[in-house]
């Protein structure tokens, strides 16, 4: 696997990095065409790098490269960050000065990923129940040059849907606890292999609080957008919490995440390939898995033109009864256009035709 490296461009860019490090002696591939070019790095010999095919920000060094003690690494230019990693910030994709909520945030990586695409504007709430992990995070932000967070060492389930802080929150990312199945570390692949009623029973736990935590972020009354992560393996994490959360919220479907990305969900239930899945044989990064949901456009479409129709239907109402059932619609569906004018100047052209039919 790479070593990846995201450009902070809260403080730099990515052409003034590429810069830096040709000046380094480093060799620079230019921007990768294909995925499978990401592993052959590490069958090159010499100080070479490519530029990432998906993430516009990430550069791809062989695996042996250390960053640890470099300059730009040690002022936050520069993020240590797994490519799989950096794809919720990305696909969450805020529009600049949006409110967002980072539900489970610590260490903060994805936090900053997340201001980094709002240019530090707006407000990023992040959220995490371990003291210790706050603080880490917060040294991190800093070091980022982060400005627009707020933490809180708070429980996301616990907070509230009618608080007025957040009633313009638009995006949320959530990324929970999850078993860790996909890290490549040892200890954690020799516990995921050993199959039984413990295993079985602590997924269930971790798939249920991950339920949760998806349909909270989906309760927001303004949410648009949320992203599902976990750095997962296990269908019960992953594809099972995405079909649990879809059917509980019937006003959201999922996005189409990143077409060209090689590895999908597991075929378990209609559009699970919309997910995205990763792992080290496939796309050279760690295991991940990740799924887009969006508020659907178009809910209201049909409750919205039954109201037209039926105030057209009621014209002989008084101009101030129609005046109050436009403004009801105004807040419920947003702006209703109903000529009003129009409907009853039809019943009084009918009437004058009657009239003059019956005078002849």
């Amino acid at each position: 696997m790479p070593r990846y490296v995201r450009v902070n461009t809260l403080k730099t860019s990515t052409n003034e990095i590429i810069t830096y490090f040709k000046r380094q002696d480093y060799t620079y591939l230019g921007k990768a065409r294909r995925i499978e070019e990401l592993s052959e790095l590490g069958q090159k010999k010499g100080k070479k790098f490519l530029q990432d095919l998906h993430v516009p920000d990430l550069l791809a060094f062989p695996p042996d490269t250390d960053f640890h003690k470099d300059a730009l690494y040690l002022a936050g230019h520069l993020i240590l960050q797994d490519k799989a990693s950096c794809l919720p910030a990305l696909l969450l994709s805020p529009p600049v000065g949006s409110f967002v909520i980072d539900a489970c945030a610590a260490p903060g990586n994805k936090t900053s990923h997340i201001a980094a695409i709002l240019q530090n504007k707006g407000r990023v709430f992040a959220f995490d129940l371990d003291t210790k992990r706050v603080s880490t995070m917060s040294t991190l932000l800093l070091r980022a040059g982060v400005t627009c967070q707020e933490l809180a060492n708070q429980d996301f389930l616990t907070v509230r849907l009618d608080d007025p802080k957040y009633q313009k929150v638009s995006h949320i990312l959530v990324d929970p606890s999850c078993s860790g199945s996909g890290m490549p570390d040892l200890m954690r692949v020799h516990t995921d292999a050993s199959s039984g009623p413990e295993q079985e029973k602590r997924l269930q736990a971790l798939s249920g609080f991950q339920c949760r935590a998806v349909s909270h972020a989906l309760s927001f009354p303004s949410v648009q957008r949320v992203v599902y992560s976990t750095c997962s393996i296990h269908q019960q994490e992953n594809e099972d919490v995405v079909m649990k959360s879809l059917e509980q919220n019937p006003d959201f479907r999922l996005v189409n995440a990143l077409p060209s990305w090689p590895l999908r969900g597991l075929n378990t239930f209609p559009e699970s390939s919309y997910c995205l899945r990763a792992s080290l044989s496939d796309t050279f990064t760690n295991g991940f898995f990740i799924a887009v949901f969006e508020r659907k456009s178009n809910q209201n479409e049909s409750s919205t033109q039954t109201t037209v129709e039926k105030n057209c239907h009621s014209a002989a109402q008084t101009k101030d009864d129609l005046k109050v059932s436009q403004a009801g619609d105004e807040r419920q569906n947003g702006p209703v256009v109903v000529d009003s004018g129009n409907c009853i100047k039809k019943k009084t052209r009918k009437r004058k035709k009657k009239r003059k039919t019956e005078l002849q």
